[in-house]
């Protein structure tokens, strides 16, 4: 099993989405990509972010949110899903995260859609001012990073 899971909904910059893949690889987390992406698999940019390490990621695809849901279900049914959205009405560090849960994250421009939001539990990452949201591949290690702690890192090699 995974340590976690980390969902990507359209992202749409290679850049993040190579940043989030080595930060999977080196958490021992598996990277769900649901489409359409912004950008091809191989382009570039995705795998200068991704330095040489992409082709050792973990990654899935998927056509679309249902598509992933019946998989991840069908493939970890104890696995919790979590959606981090601005609006969320929980923070992060209030939530108990478990190996194998699901950190789902929005594209970049337009976050998660409402018609998923509504079907599940909602959180956030406090922050100040009037700003829109974090970087994507901030916020993804932000959140990973305080599941990771929650489980003493156990789940990591070192």
């Amino acid at each position: 099993m995974n340590a976690f899971n980390i969902v990507l909904h359209q992202p749409e910059i290679p850049h993040n989405t190579g940043a989030i893949g080595r930060t999977c690889l080196m958490t021992g987390s598996c990277l769900h990509l649901i489409r359409p992406l912004g950008f091809f698999l191989d382009e570039k940019s995705l795998k200068r972010s991704g330095l040489d390490y992409w082709p050792k990621i973990d990654v899935n695809e998927y056509d679309n949110f249902a598509d992933f849901k019946t998989l991840a279900r069908k493939n970890n049914p104890a696995g919790s899903f979590y959606f981090i959205e601005t609006s969320g009405g929980i923070i992060y560090t209030d939530v108990t995260f478990n190996p194998g849960d699901y950190l789902i994250f929005g594209s970049e421009t337009t976050g998660l859609p409402s018609e998923i939001l509504s079907e599940e539990t909602t959180i956030r990452i406090p922050m100040a001012g009037e700003e829109r949201s974090l970087n994507l591949s901030v916020a993804v290690g932000i959140v990973l990073y305080e599941a990771l702690r929650q489980t003493g890192f156990s789940l990591l090699a070192n």
